[in-house]
């Protein structure tokens, strides 16, 4: 059995590597997971390597299995696919998510695994934890019927929600970014795209992704009066700044937070954390989904690219790790 692995660790603010960390001897109600692949989610992974994540907010920020403290040394990631190697029988040998960091093995509760389904692969399995946060937004946001709505900001969130109001009856969804490389992807996830200048107003709902002070800017001006717009975006410690005059008060329009730290208030009472978990993989089994998987590196790469993704060297959308065999 394993008793080693390598993790990859945030040293300090700008700074990554790879270090060999002990392997517990995993107790009877635990698993052994081989890490398969591993997915960096790039804003939140970018913020926390930049070394911004506010000092009010370091223990909201904590991963499930986060180890060490921001700003540094600290292991973060929630990303991870692996092959069960040790655990009870229904689990031996079956493919699961779990919200771990980058590392090569890991032993974990049985309870924090869920099983990947069978025609889901570990590259696009990665996506649960994006997919779950826009589950999440979709059940505070509660589109209707017939809806005009517009994403704003084309990452891997607002992919992911982009995508899953594609599938909305009568649902008119538009993905809307400053990259018009983005039109491309949004024609693979079955929505409509726009460049900010050009995107039609009138919506009934907006979700804001970008990060951006001028995306949240946008995402008011798309407003139909009474619209809100559902905010995903974590700006870290960047000041944000919008308009609120014109027809903010007017037009009654709101923002509203959504956050996957606690299920929507919505389904708080009948859904729990597997539950929702569960529903983005049972999403996870539309291959369109493969369009947000845009790059694959070996993990001794993995200081370099988490270098590249936060400076914009490498540009990416989901940029997944590969993992050794053995």
């Amino acid at each position: 059995m394993r008793t080693t692995a390598l993790a990859y660790w945030l040293r300090e603010p700008g700074v990554g590597e790879i270090r060999p960390v002990a392997l517990p001897k995993p107790g009877c109600d635990d698993v052994l997971v081989r890490t398969l692949r591993s997915g960096v989610s790039r804003g939140t992974e970018a913020l926390v390597f930049r070394g911004g994540v506010p000092a009010s907010q370091h223990e909201a920020m904590r991963a499930p299995f986060q180890d060490g403290d921001f700003p540094g040394p600290v292991k973060y990631g929630y990303l991870s696919v692996g092959v069960v190697e040790h655990g009870p029988a229904d689990l031996l040998g079956r493919t699961v998510f779990c919200l771990y960091p980058h590392q090569t093995a890991y032993v974990v509760p049985a309870a924090a695994v869920t099983v990947v389904p069978d025609d889901v692969p570990p590259s696009r399995a990665v996506l649960a934890g994006t997919v779950e946060t826009a589950v999440n937004a979709l059940w505070d946001a509660a589109p209707l019927l017939g809806d005009r709505i517009a994403v704003v900001g084309a990452g891997m969130v607002g992919c992911c929600v982009a995508r899953l109001l594609s599938r909305f009856p009568g649902v008119r969804t538009t993905l809307v970014d400053v990259d018009p490389a983005r039109a491309e992807t949004a024609a693979e996830l079955g929505v409509e795209f726009a460049l900010p200048g050009q995107a039609e107003g009138g919506r009934d709902l907006v979700v804001h992704t970008s990060g951006t002070s001028a995306g949240l800017q946008l995402s008011l001006d798309l407003l139909a009066a009474e619209g809100t717009v559902l905010e995903l975006s974590w700006y870290g410690d960047t000041e944000v700044c919008v308009s609120l005059g014109g027809a903010f008060h007017s037009g009654r329009l709101s923002v509203r937070a959504s956050q996957v730290g606690t299920v929507a208030p919505a389904r708080r009472a009948r859904r729990n954390f597997a539950d929702r978990l569960e529903l983005a993989l049972e999403m996870l089994q539309d291959p369109a989904f493969d369009a947000v998987v845009t790059g694959v590196s070996p993990f001794h790469e993995l200081p370099d690219v988490m270098a590249g993704l936060a400076s914009g060297r490498l540009p990416a959308l989901c940029h997944t790790i590969a993992y050794p065999e053995d």
